[in-house]
């Protein structure tokens, strides 16, 4: 059976892309299609600029939004909308916005080595930031992430200190904006495209339309 491509565009310092992703998981059970998929993973930095390895949250927060009262409210409603799905955004743990560079190429390398585990990778990392507060800009945070999913450390250090990947995740992050990726969330299924952080029942229609598809060719 001809598996259907799913390609994801993300950042790691999006939670409606964490939000967005349980909510995918959600519509793949509904539509009865665990295991008729192929996921891959497409980097889109929202701040492709930040410091490395990261900046102080509440200072960067602040100036985006006009105020941290402003940034708190912004917040509690994303929190509010991960309960629903059963995730646990704790925003008073998180004190840096991390640069989320290296993280992108540790996703290039997953995929690279072992593309079944790109998935444990994405939910191991988003958690990571949004639930237990850590640096993910950081080399020794990522490693660490990388040997809880199986990964050897060692490999994953020499990789991360280098540049590989490097230019692999600039020209997939040129290829999304080519094709018109503006925003993210964005999912590319089949041949349709879904943006923001919408409903399990929408990903299962959509799912299943890109089943149809493929069982007329």
């Amino acid at each position: 059976m001809t598996p259907i491509d799913i390609i994801i565009t993300y950042d790691f310092i999006c939670p409606w892309c964490w939000i967005g992703h349980q909510s995918l998981k959600a519509g793949i059970e509904q539509a009865g299609m665990a295991g008729r998929f192929r996921s891959q993973y497409q980097p889109y930095e929202l701040n492709p600029d930040m410091p490395k390895p990261s900046s102080n949250r509440k200072a960067y927060r602040s100036r985006k939004f006009g105020s941290w009262e402003r940034s708190q409210v912004l917040d509690a409603e994303v929190a509010a909308a991960g309960k629903r799905v059963g995730l646990a955004f704790n925003y008073d743990r998180i004190l840096v916005t991390p640069n989320t560079r290296l993280a992108h190429r540790l996703m290039r390398y997953v995929q690279d080595q072992d593309a079944a585990r790109a998935d444990d990778l994405f939910s191991a990392v988003m958690e990571a930031y949004f639930t237990r507060g850590q640096d993910i800009g950081s080399l020794d945070v990522l490693v660490d992430i990388a040997v809880s999913i199986g990964f050897d450390a060692a490999g994953v250090r020499e990789y991360l200190n280098g540049s590989a990947g490097e230019a692999s995740v600039v020209a997939q992050e040129l290829q999304a904006q080519f094709d018109g990726v503006r925003s993210v969330p964005t999912y590319r299924v089949g041949n349709q495209r879904i943006t923001g952080g919408q409903p399990p029942q929408h990903f299962a229609r959509v799912l299943q339309a890109a089943a149809g598809e493929l069982e007329n060719m």
